[in-house]
């Protein structure tokens, strides 16, 4: 038979999918279509990420530690009323550093000691990560930032979005082959590459609960949605 050679200028190369078509490679009958086609699934959050942490600022280094360990304390038990297990509460970085105050013409002046303890806390129970962040304010903790919310297992729905990208690969090679006047013969290589989209961490600010009279704002999480998508590159033989 033959052979091909497939010359798609211009249109193809600025199709979705990133296609191309090459010459015929040796030891094949036909022509092959390499195509490189995605799958997206949209799931529902369900794990929250937050860091949260207390600092302070002392007169000397003790007096720094002391206080910010006693906060914490306070911090952390909070975390356990909530039911948070220790294994979802690491801490990030504890810091101590010593406070300038600075003059114009003046050299710095030492102030104190600032320190500063910070965990990273996962949330299992969406809906009441706002109560939380709010008790953990209450506690002491003066540096929240988050939360990023993400899938906890999400293989289970990249594998629903691996079936997609093939089928959708499949159907492309189709489309070319009619476009083309062919027929799709077989499928000669297939391999993967993809990643999730985590939207960044929205920022929460502890002086962002309100107080009117003896009622305070409650801090909402919307969860949202997110989209999980998987690359394939195929190969196939067309006659």
């Amino acid at each position: 038979m033959k052979h091909w050679k497939i010359a798609l200028a211009g249109a193809l190369m600025a199709a979705p999918g990133a296609l191309s078509a090459q010459a015929v490679v040796p030891g094949l009958s036909g022509t092959r279509l390499d195509i490189s086609a995605s799958g997206e699934v949209t799931r529902v959050p369900d794990l929250a990420i937050i860091s949260a942490g207390v600092q302070t600022l002392q007169p000397t280094a003790t007096a720094a530690i002391e206080e910010n360990a006693a906060r914490m304390e306070r911090v952390r038990a909070a975390l356990k009323r909530a039911g948070i297990d220790d294994k979802d509460i690491q801490t990030s970085s504890i810091n101590l550093n010593p406070d300038y105050r600075y003059v114009e013409n003046q050299p710095p002046k030492l102030t104190g000691y600032r320190a500063s303890n910070t965990v990273n806390v996962k949330f299992r129970d969406l809906k009441r990560t706002g109560a939380i962040l709010d008790a953990l304010v209450r506690e002491g903790a003066n540096q929240i930032n988050g939360p990023s919310l993400t899938i906890d297992k999400p293989e289970t729905a990249y594998d629903e979005a691996r079936v997609k990208a093939i089928a959708n690969g499949r159907a492309r090679a189709e489309l070319y082959a009619r476009a083309l006047g062919m027929q799709v013969v077989r499928l000669l290589s297939v391999s993967e590459g993809g990643a999730m989209h985590v939207p960044p961490p929205m920022p929460y600010a502890a002086d962002a609960i309100m107080v009117t009279g003896a009622r305070a704002a409650k801090t909402e999480i919307d969860p949202g949605t997110q989209n999980l998508t998987t690359s394939v590159s195929m190969s196939f033989e067309l006659r």
